[in-house]
């Protein structure tokens, strides 16, 4: 019987992006899974809409202050070890979590649990920049974001019709089997020794000190912001405002996350044809578009079609952000990764929670059905603008910096 032969680099690396892939799909459903499964766990738990939106704030903020600060003390753990770990305790988070008797116990374990989230995405990124070649590292930092998008696609969908059948308690229990998976393959595929270089206080000085670097991070949060005005709360708009039932929004979360998948597929195709800037621009006008046609949609096909555009550049935009960074200032790619992560959720904390602001002040003055969310999709409108024009000044500045800075 003869041995295996022995895996080529570009094998190994294949391998690698999969695996690391399948952790950011496992960590995109546990971070998706309460506006997916909004409904029943506001009904189950007895608390309102904006309420229950802040276990997506509390969360984001979590992930934004832990992104930098985690990676900047574990920066000098191997790699394999601490993706793992992070994905661990994802799963033995989100497995407490369906069983939190009450809306105070889950709060906190909310909290925690996405500690890891902060973790793993941006150390998913760094690591899989360190394994593959340098030709390969856009195409592969874009690939495994892909986990997201596939998240998306399946997760959202997947998460609101378990919470509308079965509660959601099983959909975080869900994520749990998800999260344990994805442990055990990146633990058998990643190869030990993966230690990008530890960054030093001078280096993260140089990061928060450069304007065009801050800028395209602030870009990623703006967006944030913007989406997640309305994203935070899609579930409850859609029952009450357009009088979807469970199987429409489950309906309604696949096509958003199907064209967020396709939109990444095409970026990984095009990237280094069309360059990440020009994207993200391209990318947020699509989402701004929807977020202006908004009041169009009066039921689930209008719905479909507004969103549409949303879909082909929500997701696209952050991997294009992350592809970004990268290509700019790739000796400092692992505090930028995890900065722009950091952003992401910094992003979703200031939606969702302002957006909770407004339905809560329209339901205190009595408002319910379309009155409660009047308003939301101008605001995103806002921010997305916002992060538009910024974008479109970095990129203005990078160029004059002859593409690096």
């Amino acid at each position: 019987m003869t041995a295996a032969a022995p895996l080529t680099p570009h094998q190994q690396v294949t391998r690698a992006r999969w695996a690391l892939m399948a952790g950011n799909f496992a960590i995109g459903c546990g971070v998706m899974v309460v506006a997916g499964s909004l409904n029943d766990l506001i009904r189950s738990l007895g608390v309102s809409v904006a309420l229950g939106g802040q276990l997506i704030s509390i969360a984001a903020v979590m992930m934004c202050f832990g992104a930098p600060v985690l990676a900047a003390l574990l920066g000098h753990w191997d790699r394999r070890r601490l993706l793992v770990l992070a994905l661990v305790w994802f799963a033995i988070g989100h497995g407490l979590s369906a069983i939190a008797p009450n809306y105070a116990l889950l709060l906190p374990l909310r909290a925690l649990c996405v500690v890891a989230a902060a973790v793993y995405t941006p150390q998913a990124a760094a690591a899989i920049g360190f394994v593959a070649p340098p030709e390969e590292r856009g195409r592969s930092i874009i690939f495994i974001f892909l986990g997201w998008s596939v998240a998306s696609v399946v997760g959202m969908p997947v998460h609101s019709f378990i919470g509308e059948a079965f509660g959601w308690r099983w959909a975080f229990g869900l994520v749990t089997v998800l999260s344990a998976g994805a442990a055990w393959w990146v633990w058998v595929v990643m190869p030990d020794g993966i230690k990008p270089p530890t960054m030093r206080l001078a280096e993260w000085r140089e990061v928060f000190t450069h304007p065009v670097l801050m800028a395209i991070i602030l870009v990623t949060a703006l967006s944030g912001a913007g989406q997640f005005t309305l994203f935070a709360y899609m579930a409850p708009y859609y029952r009450q405002v357009i009088g979807a039932n469970a199987a429409e929004t489950s309906f309604l979360f696949f096509w958003t996350g199907a064209f967020g998948l396709l939109g990444n597929l095409l970026l990984s195709r095009y990237i280094d044809r069309v360059g990440a800037a020009r994207i993200v621009a391209l990318a947020m006008i699509g989402t701004a578009f929807s977020m202006l046609i908004w009041p169009l949609a009066t039921g689930v096909i209008t719905m479909a079609l507004v969103i549409l555009p949303w879909g082909l550049g929500g997701f696209a935009s952050n991997s294009a952000q992350q592809a970004r960074l990268g290509l700019a200032a790739p000796h400092l790619a692992t505090a930028l990764m995890a900065l722009n992560s950091s952003a992401i959720y910094l992003g979703q904390a200031v939606g969702a929670a302002g957006g909770g602001i407004v339905v809560a002040a329209h339901d205190a003055l009595g408002e319910s059905g379309d009155d409660l969310y009047k308003n939301l999709h101008w605001i995103a409108l806002a921010w997305t603008v916002v992060a538009i024009s910024l974008s479109v000044w970095a990129q203005r500045q990078t160029i004059k910096l002859g593409g690096k800075v």
